[in-house]
């Protein structure tokens, strides 16, 4: 086992299953995270993480290691040391980052009541809890431009929310603002160019893009269709991460509603395809 290996063994060790949120699961020979578990937090597979762990495996990707640092919690000096351990560049302050606080991956862990994902200064989701995959879907499968809310508007396929003609403009004119504004701020960012690029493909986004037109997110109540659940209003939310790019989208119901017990059913749905 190299340095790299040694040193994620060991971060793996000191992140327990409570502090992200999951079931203990019975007997444990250490009190950290399975290999399984950081797999299924980080999105990738039990056999690379053996591999990494091993010393078998020598060049992780940045996506990667921000994948590793976010599921174990690392701060940003670990997060860092482990870039250098894997020979790779530190994270430029140039590019859009990922990376998750500590502190904000907390509220994702333990705010399990109302589903929640957390997405980068583009719009591509990168941390949710399992109420907001029990809603919207599951992301974990999902890979590139199919977690990136934006492209899966305007490009891809639809999703489990109705949204109203108006609610539509200003969804889509609040998302324009934002990608202007994150280019404005990292011009040299490649993938946000990239993106940017594809997004052209579609009309309405050019249409928008093209205009000197500002939008805001607000509160709004959309209509979920639900596989399971059926179908029911709920309210969302985007909350700004003060001192970075993240923003958060929440959604939630008022106590005793309909949609308060849609939720309660889908925390029973979400708890049983996590345990399974």
């Amino acid at each position: 086992m190299g340095e790299l290996g040694r040193t994620l063994h060991a971060w793996r060790d000191r992140v327990t299953p409570a502090d992200v949120g999951l079931p203990a699961g019975g007997k444990r020979r250490a009190p950290g995270l399975r290999r399984e578990e950081l797999a299924l937090l980080a999105g990738l597979s039990v056999d690379y993480i053996v591999r990494l762990e091993q010393g078998r495996s020598d060049s992780p990707s940045a996506q990667v290691l921000t994948a590793l640092a976010r599921a174990l919690r690392l701060t940003d000096a670990e997060r860092n040391h482990l870039f250098v351990l894997a020979g790779e560049v530190e994270p430029s302050p140039g590019r859009i980052s990922t990376y998750i606080p500590p502190g904000v991956q907390r509220i994702v862990d333990q705010l399990d009541g109302a589903p929640l994902c957390v997405c980068d200064a583009a719009w591509t989701i990168i941390s949710w809890n399992p109420m907001f995959a029990a809603l919207a879907g599951d992301p974990s499968p999902l890979r590139g431009r199919q977690r990136n809310i934006v492209y899966r508007h305007f490009l891809s396929a639809g999703d489990r929310f109705e949204q109203t003609p108006e609610q539509r403009r200003d969804f889509r004119v609040a998302m324009v603002t934002d990608l202007r504004a994150s280019l404005a701020r990292y011009p040299n960012d490649t993938d946000l160019r990239a993106l940017i690029e594809e997004l052209r493909a579609a009309p309405e986004f050019v249409e928008i893009w093209d205009q000197p037109v500002v939008g805001f997110h607000r509160s709004e109540r959309k209509t979920v269709h639900h596989p399971d659940a059926g179908t029911f209003a709920i309210d969302c939310d985007v909350l700004a991460v003060p001192g970075s790019d993240l923003r958060m989208v929440v959604y939630t119901a008022a106590p005793n509603s309909e949609a308060a017990g849609k939720l309660r059913l889908l925390s029973v749905i979400g708890l049983q395809e996590l345990t399974r």
